[in-house]
């Protein structure tokens, strides 16, 4: 990576609408690293699942646990000490949309594929976790204007943030940097945008909170 950046895969993660694709997008180009992303407008199932999500949940689950177990596989079969990436999701997190979706018949199946997909998988160097308020979310997806977005309910919402903030309340697995972003932007604010990539930058072990105020940007 440039900047000497000693991290060599970073992964960002957050709720639906937070901006981590927008983040893991320019982090990639900052460090001329590879964009690993998992891509959900290609999963066939999601829509159903927005509409009917109790028939949907488990080919959504499976579909985005193979494409992301597939890509980590490709990425541990090249050269890591001459590549760097960046993703928009961590596998370890894959679960909790998985606990949070499934029945206990379903979850035991998931997770018999999960442990028998996951085994050897490379660990981050770097987690960056994105929050912001339930409201800040829903309207970042209004204006996406997704068709099967446009469908997700604020109970559902507060249940995706609650379920995030207690995996990484417990996250031990890599070095991790909880960003608040709200009132902080990361597409057309350039201080915004280079104050984040200087924490990145330190944070090489350890919890670190960056929570910028609003009335200091």
């Amino acid at each position: 990576m440039s900047d000497n950046n000693p991290q060599k895969l970073i992964a960002v993660e957050g709720p639906i609408g937070v901006g981590k694709t927008t983040l893991a997008r320019k982090l990639a180009e900052h460090y001329q690293a590879e964009l690993l992303l998992e891509n959900a407008e290609e999963n066939p199932f999601l829509p159903r699942f927005y509409q009917d999500p109790k028939s949907g949940a488990l080919p959504t689950q499976l579909y985005f646990l193979f494409q992301r177990a597939q890509q980590l596989k490709e990425l541990k079969q090249s050269d890591m000490f001459k590549s760097a990436y960046v993703s928009d999701f961590l596998m370890d997190k894959d679960k909790l949309f998985a606990q949070l979706t499934l029945d206990s018949d379903e979850l035991a199946l998931y997770q018999q594929v999960y442990d028998n997909l996951t085994i050897d998988t490379p660990t981050a160097d770097l987690v960056i976790y994105l929050q912001a308020p339930v409201d800040i979310l829903l309207e970042r997806i209004r204006k996406r204007s997704s068709s099967f977005e446009s469908t997700i309910q604020r109970e559902y919402l507060v249940k995706i943030c609650d379920a995030y903030m207690e995996f990484f309340h417990y996250y031990q697995g890599s070095p991790l940097l909880i960003v608040n972003t709200n009132g902080f932007d990361l597409v057309d604010r350039q201080d915004d945008y280079q104050r984040l990539i200087e924490r990145i930058t330190e944070t090489t072990s350890g919890r670190h909170y960056f929570n910028p105020k609003p009335d200091i940007l």
